[in-house]
């Protein structure tokens, strides 16, 4: 509520921005640890699993395609959800979804077993950024969705830094089963805060007018959900949808395989890899901010869109170039941080090619554009994933996959700036 004299010209002035819109920030990063700490959970077990049910590597591929398999369709399908019934809907129903699924896995007897279970966490967890990336658009202005984006992201760092030092301790106090039954339950703490706390900013009783002025600055949008059929042509779907395709798959790699690669090069178990993989992703979740941040303040000082996120996302792809190198590194602290620079550097990459489709996309087609590049890359990961349990069946080394990691985000730059020379607005009205 506002009075005639707070209307006023000199008193307008005078108005604190409210800082609510950080809030729902905290509520998405909350939801991004859940997120990864469920997703990772199976990478971290791998060593313990594998033995136990006899798996081959392509046995664990296999676990892992399916999953991105459900994941790819429902990262589509999620993204159109989302834009026709909002975020506060669109995400509460993921998360059910995949905690559900989550937790059953400490119910599975073999393999068809785990393929069951991983299809039920795809499903869910394919939710998880069409619908964070659609409150995104809602709660903020697009000079501060790549920094929210950042924030929100580096979840998934928090979650991965936090599952090799609890679940290991779970896992070696009450047994694997355990370690699902445990996080799963706690999880749905998030659940009811959600439902209690998020509601669209015009909605919100915690905004003020100054703060929703500036979250709705960009100016007002229509609301009907833009067709499949008109986004799916455009150069700017593509431009995003092939970065994804390029860069997705290095991230799943990290996320499934690297307890696999410490303990495969540096001979380490499920006692010892944790603080290798924390360091990994502490150093991920500061570049996501980073990346997310620089581009950021490159436009407050004037640089345009389309330079500042390009030229961000150039310094993260070249951050990551040592990456081709850590095969062949023998001292364990050397190589844990040539990958975690690579980490951090897609971080950085991945807060900005997150924001293209609110940059250049009406919030209207935002989650649609969202969920059809993560269907794309969710592609390029199942891809990916038959080739690393080949080659790491026949010649038992991640030089080659390293490799592709490394030229995979100058690949994805490049991609970006032909469909997307100047990041104008899409052609899609």
């Amino acid at each position: 509520m506002t009075t005639a004299a707070d209307s006023s010209p000199a008193a307008a002035s005078d108005v604190r921005v409210g800082r609510y819109r950080w809030a729902i920030v905290a509520l998405l990063f909350g939801a991004s640890v859940i997120n990864y700490v469920d997703r990772q959970i199976l990478g971290v077990l791998k060593p313990t699993l594998a033995p136990e049910f006899g798996w081959t590597e392509s046995d664990y591929a296999d676990i892992i395609f399916w999953f991105q398999a459900a994941y790819a369709v429902s990262y589509l399908l999620f993204g159109r959800f989302v834009d026709r019934v909002g975020a506060r809907i669109g995400y509460g129903a993921a998360f059910l979804i995949w905690t559900l699924a989550h937790t059953a896995h400490a119910l599975v007897t073999g393999l068809g077993g785990f393929f069951a279970v991983r299809v039920g966490l795809g499903i869910g967890e394919g939710g998880n950024f069409p619908a964070g990336l659609k409150a995104i658009a809602e709660w903020f202005p697009k000079r501060e969705r790549a920094f929210a984006i950042g924030l929100f992201n580096s979840g998934s760092n928090i979650g991965a830094i936090v599952t090799p030092m609890i679940v290991p301790m779970i896992t070696l106090a009450w047994g694997w089963r355990a370690a699902f039954v445990i996080t799963g339950v706690l999880s749905l703490l998030w659940l009811a805060a959600w439902f209690a706390i998020y509601r669209r900013p015009q909605e919100h009783p915690k905004v003020g007018a100054a703060e929703l002025g500036l979250i709705q600055s960009d100016g007002p949008e229509q609301a009907t959900p833009i067709p499949w059929g008109r986004l799916a042509p455009v150069r700017e779907t593509w431009a995003y949808s092939l970065g994804k395709f390029l860069i997705d798959p290095i991230w799943w790699m990290y996320l499934f395989w690297l307890p696999d690669f410490f303990a495969k090069r540096y001979h380490l178990d499920l006692k010892t890899f944790g603080p290798p993989l924390v360091v990994v992703y502490l150093l991920s979740d500061i570049g996501s901010i980073a990346g997310g941040w620089m581009s950021s303040a490159l436009m407050r000082r004037g640089v345009s869109m389309n330079v500042a996120r390009k030229a961000t996302m150039l310094v993260c792809a070249l951050l990551v170039l040592p990456i081709i190198t850590a095969q062949s590194i023998d001292n364990l602290w050397l190589a844990v941080g040539v990958v975690g620079l690579a980490a951090a550097a897609h971080q950085g990459f991945s807060a900005n090619l997150y924001a293209l489709p609110s940059d250049v996309f009406p919030q209207r087609a935002v989650g649609s554009v969202v969920g059809i590049g993560g269907m794309i890359g969710a592609v390029g990961g199942m891809i990916f994933s038959k080739y690393i349990g080949g080659v790491l069946e026949s010649i038992g080394a991640y030089a080659p996959i390293f490799f592709i990691a490394g030229f995979a985000y100058l690949a994805a730059l490049l991609a970006v700036h032909v469909f997307s020379p100047r990041l104008a607005p899409a052609k899609v009205d």
